[in-house]
């Protein structure tokens, strides 16, 4: 009885084309147009897709996302900012809304229709008889007022801390952790303009949320194990810059860096087993107490 020839092996995923290499993972044999470069040998397709699927994505000390060491976030509220500020620009008319308001003799930039809808405003009248203000519904002033600013040299500040103190900190942080901490900073230190200003006095500016980065980056930098002697000089020249220069809001960036540094704490100190329930559930209990003092102010204002 005669024996078969042997039969050539052929590619499992093209059936046409001879081949005596084979996947070091499952043993298929694979043609020269399949490999893929492994660690040892070589592997289908099929097993390189497998092992990614089980590798764990790399995480940050804090469980945030390794894709923060490339600043998209940062780099988006920086273009957030800008964009609002043409559009403030636009709005004007041809005002003053660049320069020649009544900050730093005159660099400064003045309000603008924009920031007119969009600054923290606790409750006025406006110049067509109509009331408006947080107090009359208007929450939208607590978020938008942290994008909005008065004039190109507001602007430039902030985004230069935004560009030096974002980066690093999205990287240690993660994306989304890093985008909590500046939003959540925004809204607590444009709650305290809120609590703590004239009713009818508006504020706008990204410093409320760049105080809280200030405080982020000390607490996140101590809980690493870092030296943060380069970052105390800095934020020192700010508070004395804040109490120093007519017409900032002492309140809203005090208020900004209390927030950030309770938020720091919370993304910081989680303990490793519940780390995302506990950095959610403190950074919630941060605003809904925050939204509480909203309530009770706007009870007084109203009130009164």
């Amino acid at each position: 009885m005669s024996e078969s020839p042997p039969t050539t092996p052929v590619c499992y995923r093209h059936p046409g084309r001879e081949t005596y290499v084979r996947c070091t993972r499952c043993d298929r044999p694979i043609c020269p147009d399949c490999m893929r470069e492994a660690s040892v040998g070589h592997q289908c397709p099929e097993c390189i897709s497998e092992g990614r699927r089980s590798v764990r994505p790399a995480r940050t000390a804090f469980g945030g996302g390794a894709a923060g060491r490339h600043g998209y976030v940062t780099k988006a509220l920086i273009a957030v900012n800008v964009l609002l500020m043409l559009l403030s620009i636009a709005s004007d008319r041809g005002g003053d809304a660049a320069v020649g308001g009544s900050g730093f003799a005159g660099l400064l930039g003045g309000n603008t229709p924009l920031t007119d809808w969009g600054a923290v405003l606790g409750l006025a009248v406006f110049p067509d008889g109509t009331l408006g203000g947080i107090a009359d519904g208007e929450w939208y002033r607590l978020i938008t007022a942290m994008f909005l600013h008065y004039g190109l040299l507001h602007l430039l500040l902030n985004m230069w801390a935004l560009w030096v103190l974002g980066r690093s900190l999205e990287a240690n942080l993660g994306p989304l952790r890093f985008l909590a901490l500046y939003l959540i900073a925004g809204f607590g230190g444009n709650v305290a303009a809120y609590l703590f200003s004239a009713q009818n006095s508006a504020t706008a500016g990204a410093s409320t949320a760049i105080f809280g980065l200030f405080a982020g980056i000390f607490v996140i930098m101590r809980r690493l194990g870092r030296d943060t002697s380069a970052i105390l000089p800095v934020l020192v020249v700010n508070l004395v810059f804040t109490f120093a220069v007519p017409g900032i809001s002492i309140a809203g960036h005090l208020g900004g860096l209390v927030t950030g540094a309770l938020m720091g704490l919370v993304l910081a100190y989680a303990p490793r087993g519940r780390r995302t329930l506990v950095q959610v559930v403190g950074s919630a209990i941060i605003v809904l107490a925050l939204t509480g003092l909203v309530l009770i102010r706007s009870a007084q204002l109203l009130a009164g």
